[in-house]
């Protein structure tokens, strides 16, 4: 059985992951969840400590870093979408046995949130695939119904949508990402057939061109564990026992 440390994208809310949390602990798993920093001046580096600290205080011995996570588990980190630059940085705080991204930016050393957009050309891409599924003009443009809950249920929309709108900090996008490299840790990278805010392709050349990594295709939207938490739960489950798949 291992720990997994769902990191919500850019909303900071551990309710996002709601739906997939049973999954996991019908499974036997551990599941930590959190709600993100949400002061103006907070950036990657609080997040990551909020991160690391959520996971120590589920043993209640604040003494996670020295066991392998809570209770000897493997320790497992999921990042959604921004989360992406936050999560590696866990890797520097707790001894992580695999990260696994979900529908999520990739950072390169130095790169800014705020900068990754036009670096990878993420409106160009989310542009073609909007035209590709026959949206035009000004069914195109941006809108989160349309483009984040196009496949999740009505019901689960309108109470993600009776919470106040939420962004995350403004530091989160102004601090170029720490790290020099990819943390030494097994990885993986989900990617949802049907994301139309970073379509299929696109976060297929990231993998490959940024961590030289293959994605594994999961059905569903951006927001895949509100549509399709079974079958996220099931794809974070694959490969548990064989270790993963590493960076090289």
């Amino acid at each position: 059985m291992a720990t997994y440390v769902l990191v919500p994208g850019a909303d900071g809310s551990a309710w996002y992951w709601h739906l997939v949390v049973p999954e996991l602990r019908a499974r036997g798993h551990r599941v930590v969840t959190l709600d993100l920093p949400s002061h103006d001046a907070s950036d990657l580096d609080d997040f990551a400590d909020a991160i690391a600290g959520a996971v120590r205080e589920t043993d209640g011995s604040g003494d996670a870093a020295s066991s392998g996570g809570p209770g000897d588990r493997p320790l497992i980190v999921v990042a959604q979408s921004l989360a992406g630059f936050s999560a590696p940085l866990v890797c520097t705080r707790l001894p992580v046995d695999r990260l696994i991204l979900v529908n999520a930016m990739i950072p390169a050393p130095g790169e800014t949130a705020g900068d990754w957009w036009a670096d990878t050309g993420q409106a160009e891409a989310r542009a073609e695939y909007a035209a590709a599924i026959g949206r035009h003009g000004t069914a195109a443009e941006f809108d989160p119904r349309t483009d984040f809950f196009h496949d999740v249920p009505d019901d689960v929309t309108d109470a993600a949508f009776a919470h106040p709108p939420a962004g995350p900090p403004a530091g989160v996008f102004t601090q170029p990402w720490p790290l020099a490299a990819w943390p030494d840790v097994p990885t993986r990278v989900l990617q949802s057939r049907e994301d139309r805010f970073f379509p299929l392709d696109f976060q297929r050349r990231q993998a490959h061109e940024r961590l030289g990594l293959d994605v594994e295709e999961v059905p569903g939207g951006h927001l895949v564990a509100l549509s399709r938490p079974r079958e996220l739960a099931e794809a974070l489950l694959r490969g548990l026992d064989r270790g993963g798949v590493g960076v090289g």
